[in-house]
């Protein structure tokens, strides 16, 4: 079935209309959406052997629960209003940034207990800064730096964290 809709150009073009209800499926909102239904299932599958308890007497489980059902509650929200209202669609991955970040957050685990938390820092910005499009090798050492001076006093100083902040040293 052929449709006429309205343009970006302000020029009449001819659409088919299975492919303007498919778009809507293939939005960045309703797949949203279906991501936060998505959370609250594992998290209701992984809690379902917690005992509840009652409103009183909340038993481990209860609070799970209720914020899986809430999640997927708010999925199923964000999904109808992505279908009626319509959103911007899907675009294609960008596979550079999501890769080096991803990098730079295992090689942040890896080296974490084995250096400390000063080495594993910097390893994770200097990985994760090559993702951008702008690499400026001033902001990133000011980024090493104020990041470094930053956890240190929140982990180990603030929260008395046992965290090695440099193997050998401290």
């Amino acid at each position: 079935m052929l449709a006429r809709a309205f343009g970006p150009n302000d020029t009449w073009k001819t659409a088919r209309t299975g492919e303007a209800s498919l778009n809507r499926f293939l939005s960045k909102d309703f797949l949203s959406g279906l991501m936060f239904i998505g959370f609250g299932l594992v998290a209701l599958y992984f809690g379902q052997k917690l005992a509840l308890g009652t409103t009183v007497r909340m038993g481990p489980g209860y609070v799970p629960r209720m914020l899986a059902l809430i999640m997927m509650g708010l999925g199923l929200l964000i999904c109808v209003v992505a279908l009626v209202a319509g959103s911007e669609p899907v675009e294609k991955p960008k596979w550079k940034p999501i890769t080096l970040v991803t990098i730079g957050v295992i090689c942040f685990a890896l080296l974490f207990e084995r250096a400390g938390l000063l080495p594993a820092l910097i390893v994770l910005i200097a990985i994760a800064s090559f993702a951008g499009s702008e690499f400026k090798l001033k902001e990133v050492i000011a980024n090493m730096v104020v990041l470094a001076i930053v956890c240190t006093l929140v982990f180990k100083v603030g929260l008395g964290m046992n965290i090695t902040i440099l193997r050998g040293v401290w």
